[in-house]
């Protein structure tokens, strides 16, 4: 596959997230089991490798790969809203549930359904017309574009894009791998260079690097490179006694829909990267994404502790609750 192909299909995955996000101050309906729904690809009740989670950024940026364009460069940085499943190039792409045909573009289509719930299917050579019922398992709605070698999918449930591995949606799924927490550190920016937790002083930035793996080995060379953590959260305690003087925050929850504001920056610090992202003309072919968490937009002002030693723990968790906690001791000494 050349540089091209990899840009343009980089570059088209950003826009997908960007033409699907829809703002709304509602809800998304409940969904049960009942609702639930098979996988897009054959086999359709046998779970395949998915290869980007929901909430991972997605990043295309503007200038050449730089620490300098990586921190501060413009670029199209979005919320992944979907999940990427893998598959071969050229493999029949089904709808997952029964409906209409709404969108048909050059790249994707979507449908949707009697409940209301519509699906976007994504890097698939469209054969169906508008205004076409498809049937669930049985409707060819296309084949994966050459090069692709995965379909995006996602769910919109009242506008509001859902998390399609949430329980009672995509299914079966079955995830035993634990998330990790790559690091923990203090730092002045988001883009600073990181404090020595043995003096931590005045209002400081928060951030946890952690990342997650596929739930199935992922073929080719997307092997290995990981997804994001469908949870993050963290709290503060005493180092000699454990008692809780921070009680625990969400930093982010992506285990059923995107955060409602659509600044990626605001959760991601910079610094964050999708695999195999684009630098300008550079498509970083087989590098690992970078995942930093903001815990504290905005910054933690450590002068409302107690100058003691404290232990920053930071927990990662998995769309099945599989978890991990690390913790980061440090120490305040604020001048009295």
């Amino acid at each position: 596959m050349t540089t091209h192909t990899h840009i343009r299909i980089a570059a088209a995955l950003v826009l997908a997230v960007a033409a699907a996000l829809i703002t709304t101050s509602s809800s998304p309906a409940a969904h049960t089991a009942s609702s639930a729904y098979g996988w897009p690809v054959k086999p359709f009740d046998r779970p395949h490798p998915v290869r980007g989670g929901f909430g991972d950024p997605r990043t295309v940026f503007a200038g050449p790969p730089t620490q300098r364009t990586l921190l501060s460069g413009n670029g199209a940085f979005q919320f992944h809203n979907g999940v990427d499943i893998s598959a071969p190039d050229g493999t029949a792409v089904y709808p997952v549930e029964s409906g209409t045909v709404e969108t048909v573009m050059h790249e994707w289509i979507g449908v949707t359904g009697a409940d209301g719930r519509s699906f976007r299917y994504w890097h698939i050579t469209p054969v169906v017309h508008l205004g076409q019922h498809v049937d669930v398992d049985v409707t060819v709605l296309g084949r994966i574009i050459k090069g692709c070698g995965h379909v995006h999918l996602s769910e919109f449930d009242g506008g509001i894009a859902v998390n399609p591995l949430a329980a009672g949606h995509l299914s079966p799924y079955v995830d035993k791998t634990k998330p990790v927490v790559d690091s923990i550190s203090f730092r002045s920016t988001t883009t600073g260079e990181a404090f020595m937790p043995e003096l931590v002083q005045g209002r400081v930035e928060l951030i946890a690097g952690a990342h997650d793996m596929p739930n199935l080995p992922v073929p080719g060379v997307w092997h290995g490179l990981p997804i994001s953590p469908a949870l993050v959260t963290w709290r503060i305690q005493k180092a000699d006694t454990g008692k809780v003087i921070v009680p625990t925050h969400v930093a982010v929850d992506f285990r059923q829909q995107l955060p409602a504001d659509p600044d990626l920056w605001r959760v991601y610090a910079r610094g964050s990267h999708q695999n195999m992202s684009v630098f300008g003309k550079h498509y970083s072919y087989m590098q690992p994404g970078v995942y930093l968490f903001r815990l504290t937009p905005g910054g933690f002002d450590t002068r409302a502790l107690r100058n003691a030693v404290y232990d920053l723990i930071v927990t990662v968790a998995d769309i099945r609750g599989n978890q991990t906690t690390s913790l980061l001791r440090f120490t305040v000494a604020n001048a009295r």
